[in-house]
């Protein structure tokens, strides 16, 4: 009688356990047109059927850091919003976009789900604390020049101005000369101060700034920062995603084909 009660708890416990979900984040790098929303959004609904998963949209209205003045950066916070609103309520998908400025912040949790902080602004007390006022999750993307254990300090500034939800999300360390390194153990150390640690699986692919004025990159190693990230214990993956990439208006080189994510989701569907 002991031994299947053992049995049946161990048995809810693994039930339990593979139940348990990751956190997937998809869509363009940047807004380019409604067609292209519906057309990602369309697809995500499709994955999240087959799968059970719960992919978050993500596209932005201003990509405020471009390598040129010249490159795309978007149709701006109003009209952007308005985009991303629409997808919401066509499709139901929760949202996920950044903001760069303070202010952009309250517009922005009135329409999103997750707020991002930009890795390069990550340090930014104000925006931090502006995220974090508005109630929403706060996705903390690593600065390229910080460490996985110095990202306590960006936590706190967002928990301290009331944020309930921080995630944190790791990018790759630059060293200059257009290339990014990932120190896998960063995944580890985030850990420790937050459960919610996702991987950006595009951006770590990145040659910033190594194609003429544009940031190059290649999107053959997506897939195993994924793989790798899961095995350093990753709860969830971002990943840029766009029908025909080379086409894209920001980082073309590194936004994995449409056609290829539910391969990956389903292979990465967390068991933790």
């Amino acid at each position: 009688m002991l031994i299947s009660k053992k049995i049946f708890i161990f048995a809810r416990l693994y039930a339990l356990t593979i139940m348990k979900k990751g956190t997937f984040i998809a869509g363009p790098c940047v807004i380019e047109s409604a067609e292209l929303l519906d057309t990602v959004a369309a697809r995500l609904v499709e994955i999240n059927g087959k799968l059970g998963t719960d992919i978050i949209f993500k596209a932005s209205f201003d990509k405020a850091n471009r390598t040129s003045i010249r490159s795309f950066r978007g149709p701006g916070l109003e009209k952007g919003l308005q985009m991303l609103a629409d997808i919401k309520a066509k499709y139901g998908l929760k949202l996920l976009t950044d903001i760069h400025e303070s202010w952009q912040a309250k517009p922005v949790g009135e329409v999103v789900d997750v707020i991002q902080i930009p890795a390069f602004l990550c340090r930014q007390t104000d925006l931090l604390v502006a995220a974090a006022q508005t109630g929403k999750v706060v996705n903390i993307k690593k600065a390229q020049f910080l460490s996985g254990q110095d990202m306590r300090y960006p936590v706190e500034k967002a928990q301290d101005s009331g944020a309930k939800e921080v995630w944190l999300t790791e990018r790759g360390n630059i060293y200059g000369y257009n290339n990014l390194v990932v120190d896998f153990r960063n995944i580890s150390d985030m850990l420790e101060i937050v459960p919610t640690v996702i991987m950006d699986c595009t951006h770590s692919v990145q040659r910033p700034g190594g194609a003429g004025g544009k940031t190059g990159g290649d999107r053959r190693f997506v897939p195993s920062m994924a793989l790798a990230a899961k095995a350093f214990g990753a709860t969830g993956w971002f990943f840029e995603v766009h029908p025909t990439p080379d086409q894209g208006l920001s980082d073309a080189a590194n936004m994995l084909e449409l056609d290829k994510l539910e391969g990956l989701v389903e292979s990465l569907e967390c068991r933790v």
